[in-house]
């Protein structure tokens, strides 16, 4: 598409003319395919979707005239056909997602913090080493680790996560039922 291209009210007029019998038709179908192209976008991962919807529907209405008089079929699929190749080019230029943004610095003096640490000293030993070392790391190291600690203790990495996971979901137990109590009258 030429970069200089820019959609007019006669383009626009003659795409809802390909699209149905009259333009009222026209422009029942033209929302139609808009939020299909949409939804596609999304379904792929494309945070500018409505973006990339705009320029397919551009590049569509710029090449109507050539494209127009021959087609055969549902004007739909030729839109698809050009989100596809939208896509390919979007994918392959992918801008750096951003960065998350910095999580909230933990403020120690908050409830749900010294709830936690009570809740720890309440674990039984093995327990609570088992907790700290699961979350110790991060990325690779963190997979290592939990390998390691699995051959330690001789089960599978399978059953250490679901240990884990049970010792979490009591520690989030605790915590909720310390938070709330601290948080009554």
């Amino acid at each position: 598409m030429k970069k200089d291209w820019v959609l007019t009210q006669d383009a626009f007029d003659q795409l809802l003319e390909w699209l149905g019998p009259d333009r009222e038709h026209g422009a029942l179908r033209y929302e139609e395919i808009r939020r299909r192209l949409i939804k596609i976008f999304v379904c792929r991962g494309c945070r500018a979707a409505e973006e990339l919807t705009d320029e397919t529907i551009d590049r569509v209405t710029s090449k109507l005239v050539d494209v127009a008089p021959g087609y055969k079929g549902d004007p739909a699929l030729y839109f698809f056909g050009v989100a596809h190749k939208v896509h390919l080019e979007y994918v392959r230029k992918r801008p750096e997602p951003e960065p998350p943004p910095a999580p909230d610095p933990v403020d120690e003096s908050e409830p749900e913090y010294e709830c936690l640490e009570r809740c720890m000293e309440q674990l039984p030993d093995r327990s609570r080493e088992l907790m700290l070392e699961y979350y110790r790391d991060e990325r690779q190291a963190k997979i290592d680790r939990r390998k390691e600690m699995a051959d330690r203790l001789r089960i599978t990495t399978s059953n250490l996560r679901l240990r884990a996971h049970r010792i979490r979901a009591a520690l989030q137990e605790c915590v909720t039922t310390c938070v709330s109590q601290s948080q009554s009258p």
